[in-house]
C-alpha cells in the first residue's frame, strides 16, 4: 500500500486549484455569478461602512467643534446673587491651569430688522478681548473688523443673518427687545438702531443665521442689566475631561455658583447621533452578512460539482486538509479582494466626499446636502483608523467564517461514493 507523501499546507498545488475554481468555464457560469455577487456584495458592504461611519464622524467632529468653538465648554451662572463681581470671578478663572478663556457675557433675544426683512436673533454682549480669542469667530470674518468693537455702537452679524436681512458692513440694524423701559403703563419694548460692525461665517447655519455680538456694555444697558452680567463662558484646553476642572473653576470663584457643562447643554443632540451612528452599522453589517452567506451557498454548490475532481484528488493521495484548504482558499479569496477592494473604494470617496456630493448635486440640479437642515455648510468626512480596521477585520472573519463549513464538508466527501454514481 502506499503511503500519502503529504505535502506542506497552503502548497502552491492548494493555490493552483484553488485560483482554477474561481475562473468558471461555461457549464459553471451560474457558480461564476454567485461568486461575482459575493464579491460584489462584499466590496459594496465594507465601503458603504467606512464611508456612511466616515460621515457620520465628520458630522460630529464638525459639530463639536463648531459648538464649542462658540459656546463654552462649562457654563457658570449665579446662585444667591447676580453676578455683579463678574470682572473678579472671570480674572481668577482665566489664571487656571488648562483654562484657555473665562469670558462674561449677557444675553438676551430680541427681533433683528432691516428696511427688506426681519428675523428673531440671540444677542450676546461680550468684551472684544475675549472675541478676538474665539477663533471660530475672529478667523472667519468676511466683511469689516473687529478693532474698535469695544469703543463704537457697532454689531458682528453671520453671514446668513445678514444676507436674510439684505445688509453689510455700515448698514443699519434695527434690534428689538420686548423688555424694554419700565413706565406707568407697563414695560415698553427697547428699539435701538446699531451699525454693522463686521459679518462673520462660522459654516453652521444655526449660529450664522441667529448670533449678533454686541459690546458688553452696551448689552448690559440695552438689556437692562444693572452692572451685572448673564453667565461666564469658560473655555478649557481638553474639552473631553471637562469633570477635570469642575473642582478647580467652583474654588476660584470664591461664591456660589451652578455649572453646566457641554455635554449636558448637548446631551440630547450627541446621544441621538450615537444611537444613529450604531443602528446604522448594525443595518450596513447585514449587508456584509448577506454577502458571505452566497460565498457559503456558491461553495456549497462548487464542492458539489467538483465532487468527482475531489474524489480523483483524494485517491491520488491529497489528504482531507490538503482539499479543506483548496476550498479555504477559494472562498477566502472571494472576501479577501472584496474586502481590500471595498476598503480602496471607502477611502477614495472619504477623501472626496464633498467633490462628489457638489457633481451630484450639479447633475442632479438639487441641493443633496442643504444647510438648513443638516446644520453645515460642507458635507464632511472623518475615518477613524480603529473604527476602519474593525470594519474590514469584521469582513475578512465573515468570510472566513462562510467558508469553514462547504470546506468541511468537501474534506469529508467519499471518494468511493463520489466515483460510484459518475
Amino acid at each position: 500500500m502506499m503511503e500519502s507523501t503529504g505535502t506542506r499546507p497552503f502548497a502552491a498545488f492548494e493555490w493552483m486549484l484553488s485560483l482554477r475554481y474561481l475562473r468558471a468555464r461555461r457549464k459553471e457560469g451560474f457558480i461564476s455569478v454567485i461568486a461575482g455577487f459575493s464579491f460584489l456584495g462584499i466590496l459594496l458592504g465594507v465601503a458603504t461602512l467606512i464611508i456612511v461611519m466616515a460621515v457620520m464622524n465628520g458630522f460630529r467632529k464638525e459639530l463639536l467643534d463648531k459648538i464649542l468653538g462658540l459656546n463654552g465648554h462649562l457654563l457658570i451662572q449665579p446662585l444667591d446673587s447676580p453676578l455683579t463681581d463678574w470682572e473678579a470671578v472671570a480674572g481668577r478663572i482665566s489664571k487656571l491651569q488648562g483654562i484657555v478663556l473665562a469670558a462674561p457675557i449677557v444675553e438676551g433675544q430680541a427681533l433683528a430688522s432691516s428696511p427688506f426683512n426681519a428675523s428673531g436673533v440671540l444677542v450676546r454682549g461680550i468684551r472684544v478681548q475675549d472675541l478676538v480669542k474665539l477663533p471660530s469667530i475672529a478667523n472667519h470674518i468676511l466683511q469689516g473688523t473687529l478693532e474698535g468693537f469695544d469703543q463704537g455702537q457697532g454689531l458682528v452679524v453671520g453671514k446668513r443673518l445678514a444676507d436674510q436681512l439684505s445688509v453689510h458692513v455700515g448698514d443699519s440694524l434695527t434690534v428689538v427687545s420686548p423688555r424694554g423701559a419700565v413706565t406707568p403703563m407697563g414695560i415698553t419694548p427697547r428699539i435701538k438702531t446699531y451699525k454693522i460692525a463686521a459679518v462673520f461665517e462660522i459654516g453652521m447655519t444655526e449660529y450664522d443665521g441667529a448670533f449678533v455680538f454686541m459690546p458688553l456694555a452696551e448689552a448690559q444697558a440695552y438689556f437692562n442689566r444693572n452692572n451685572d452680567v448673564t453667565a461666564i463662558e469658560v473655555y478649557t484646553t481638553d474639552p473631553d475631561q471637562i469633570d477635570q476642572f469642575r473642582q478647580a473653576v467652583s474654588q476660584a470663584a470664591q461664591r456660589q455658583i451652578f455649572m453646566i457643562d457641554w455635554r449636558q447643554r448637548n446631551a440630547t443632540f450627541f446621544n441621538a447621533l450615537q444611537v444613529e451612528r450604531n443602528v446604522m452599522f448594525l443595518i450596513l453589517t447585514l449587508i456584509v452578512l448577506v454577502a458571505a452567506l452566497n460565498i457559503i451557498s456558491g461553495l456549497i454548490m462548487l464542492v458539489k460539482d467538483k465532487s468527482n475532481d475531489i474524489a480523483i484528488l483524494r485517491t491520488m493521495g491529497a489528504s482531507q486538509g490538503a482539499i479543506m484548504r483548496i476550498f479555504l482558499i477559494t472562498g477566502a479569496s472571494i472576501g479577501v479582494v472584496g474586502t481590500l477592494t471595498g476598503f480602496l473604494v471607502g477611502t477614495i470617496i472619504c477623501l472626496n466626499v464633498e467633490s462628489i456630493r457638489q457633481f451630484l448635486s450639479w447633475l442632479t440640479n438639487t441641493e443633496l446636502f442643504s444647510p438648513e437642515l443638516y446644520f453645515l455648510s460642507r458635507l464632511p468626512a472623518e475615518m477613524d483608523p480603529g473604527e476602519t480596521g474593525a470594519v474590514v477585520v469584521m469582513a475578512l472573519t465573515l468570510s472566513f467564517l462562510a467558508t469553514l463549513y462547504p470546506s468541511w464538508r468537501a474534506a469529508r466527501l467519499d471518494p468511493v461514493d463520489a466515483l460510484r454514481y459518475e
